[in-house]
């Protein structure tokens, strides 16, 4: 049957589960027939109202914790665009039939994202498995099974307890960690110069990717990125061990070439630091050159005032501590004209899973064409919009963009 001919409003209805659509907001959109019938709800009663105002905790009940779990659960798809399966719950119901008399009720529950365009939660879809009558005779076969029964959810709730507790353990990881990269990646000061970090999905919101300006003798300056395998703390950490080393080396050595030396030295010595990929340049505007050389990663790219683009990539060599033995790294130069644009990133912003390298350096080519003559921190913007996902990113990006 063509997409064109399915009536999925009519297939909603006719789920054979418990489903209900919810807002952020956590009203109820709609809901389906078998949401209805088991809930013993009417549509008018529902659609459009507050999940917890139509069904709110049993205040008789100082214990009753449905509704405080249920809404938790419900934010953690918000706050992290995945799904998320929530222990058994007792949630009991109160009587239409019969006003403040409330009823035994035992819900499984599973909340799922729906994700608009730019990746952000737009509605929660709310599924329900009504397993009421499932305990209640379990329960009528003896003691012996009501008591694994209240061990079984007591377990359960001890598990749930369990992964709350590790969730503030990852948020409080990721306070740090953006901490320590706050303090880590440099501030731009140069007034020709804009920056973009963007974390992958699910990462802490760090990530190993970095970037580095650094004002050299002369009306020079030293221009970097680079990429350590990983995310989250650990190679945030380690990304500033690396970018560190990297920013003193570039102060002192005789070039690009000599700073990554330095620095696949160091990497030796640094656990975390193996197959990291970094590139050095040298923008130097008395002479009109920029030296550059690289550790295997992708090409800078240079694009000219007449809109063409030129990858430097004749300096290429392998990442850091790749090679059990010291070799002198590459190096070469080119030249700029005034009003040229130099664009270092890392791959997160070209490469995709199954296709060529080519391809998203094509990519990135075209859309620097397309912006030619934009300033910098527009341009920055477009590349981003340009050739990032709509929906999740799965790898870090960092960005610098220098107007020459």
């Amino acid at each position: 049957m063509a997409e064109a001919g399915i009536d999925y409003s009519a297939v909603f209805q006719a789920l054979p589960g418990m489903i209900a659509l919810l807002t952020p907001e956590m009203t109820y959109a709609d809901v389906n027939e078998e949401f209805l019938r088991i809930s013993g709800r009417t549509r008018g009663l529902m659609v459009g109202r507050y999940l917890f105002d139509v069904f709110p905790d049993n205040p008789g009940d100082p214990a009753a914790s449905g509704a405080r779990n249920l809404r938790a659960s419900l934010q953690r798809v918000l706050a992290t665009g995945e799904r998320d399966a929530m222990a058994l719950q007792r949630y009991d119901v109160e009587s239409l039939e019969r006003p403040g008399e409330w009823e035994e009720r035992y819900w499984s529950t599973v909340n799922a994202p729906v994700l608009g365009p730019d990746g952000q939660v737009v509605l929660l879809v709310h599924r329900v498995e009504e397993v009421t009558e499932l305990i209640k005779a379990r329960g009528s076969r003896g003691s012996r099974t009501q008591v694994l029964e209240a061990e079984l959810y007591a377990r359960a709730r001890e598990l749930q307890e369990g992964n709350e507790r590790l969730r503030a353990a990852h948020a409080r990881e990721r306070e740090v960690a953006l901490a320590l990269q706050d303090a880590m990646l440099p501030a731009i000061g140069h007034h020709r110069a804009a920056v973009r970090y963007q974390p992958a999905v699910g990462s802490l919101n760090v990530c190993g990717d970095w970037y580095d300006l650094v004002d050299l003798p002369g009306d020079r300056i030293g221009v970097a990125v680079g990429d350590v395998v990983g995310h989250g703390l650990q190679a945030a950490g380690v990304m500033g061990l690396l970018r560190s080393a990297l920013s003193a080396a570039s102060r002192v050595a005789e070039g690009p070439a000599q700073a990554l030396e330095v620095l696949g030295l160091y990497a030796r010595s640094v656990e975390g630091a193996e197959n990291t990929t970094a590139v050095e340049t040298c923008v130097d505007w008395d002479t009109h050159t920029i030296t550059y050389s690289s550790a295997g990663h992708p090409p800078p790219a240079l694009l000219h005032v007449d809109g063409t683009v030129e990858f430097l990539d004749q300096a290429t060599d392998p990442p850091l501590g790749a090679r059990p033995e010291h070799i002198a790294r590459p190096q070469a130069t080119t030249t700029f004209t005034e009003g040229d644009t130099l664009v270092l990133y890392t791959d997160g912003l070209i490469e995709r899973r199954h296709e060529d390298i080519d391809t998203g350096l094509g990519r990135l080519a075209d859309s620097l064409i397309h912006h030619r003559g934009t300033a910098p921190e527009a341009l920055a913007d477009a590349l981003l919009l340009d050739l990032l996902p709509t929906v999740g990113t799965t790898d870090d990006t960092a960005l610098v963009i220098v107007q020459l």
